[in-house]
């Protein structure tokens, strides 16, 4: 199971985004995770739908929007023409989910599932035949440079046993204080799409952190094997 890192810009030098970016392709990032908050269903306000359109202009690096918002159905066609190519929506949001996974395919985009540490594994379970990916928050959505919290790795396990069985390839992702020590926790537990940003940010050499944190994560999944 090949591991891929989704770079969140959340905690990036927001002054020299571009520059950002353009190391982050360099460096060999698989996406961009693109977190946006609008104040109230998380206690932040992030990026919004012309950031995203500017960076789309920027780079082909695969946009990974992840929408923590209050009603994401009613901004999903405006992602997807401002370059999303995968939108994910929380659970626990006010929008219908089956018509927001409708609504991001008719955009021609990837739909993902997040739910929030309080909600179990099993709330998404009835979802699995029509996402293409789940995603786990190992924090509490809403801030970056969180500890991860080791309770959801059973939640990790829970969904990859729940994916396998299905017979889908959809990913399984994890948002939340990922690292060195932390990588090889979610990756064992199942995961394999990690979205890193604090940690990735505070290091000299990114291309050596995230070659880093995908060989901790191949050798967790060979010992599970």
């Amino acid at each position: 199971m090949e591991t891929k890192i989704s770079a969140s810009i959340l905690n990036a030098d927001l002054l020299h985004l571009e520059d950002v970016i353009h190391k982050l392709e360099t460096a060999g990032a698989d996406m961009l995770h693109f977190d946006v908050m609008d104040g109230v269903f998380v206690n932040n306000i992030s990026f919004g739908v012309p950031v995203l359109n500017a960076l789309s202009g920027i780079t082909s690096l695969y946009k990974d929007v992840h929408l923590m918002i209050t009603d994401p159905l009613k901004y999903v066609e405006a992602f997807a023409k401002a370059g999303a190519e995968l939108i994910t929506f929380h659970l626990e949001s006010e929008s219908d989910p089956d018509a927001t996974i409708d609504a991001i395919h008719a955009a021609g985009c990837k739909a993902g599932i997040s739910v929030k540490p309080a909600t179990p594994a099993e709330a998404v379970l009835p979802f699995l035949d029509r996402v293409e990916l789940v995603l786990v928050m190992t924090v509490e959505p809403g801030f970056g440079g969180q500890g991860y919290i080791h309770d959801m790795t059973k939640k990790v396990e829970t969904l990859r046993d729940a994916i396998n069985a299905s017979g889908r390839e959809i990913m399984l992702q994890v948002d939340g204080g990922i690292n060195a020590e932390t990588a090889p926790i979610a990756s064992g537990a199942g995961a394999d799409v990690l979205v890193v940003g604090s940690y990735l940010f505070k290091q000299e050499d990114v291309q050596a952190t995230m070659d880093g944190l995908r060989s901790f994560a191949a050798q967790a999944q060979q010992a599970c094997v």
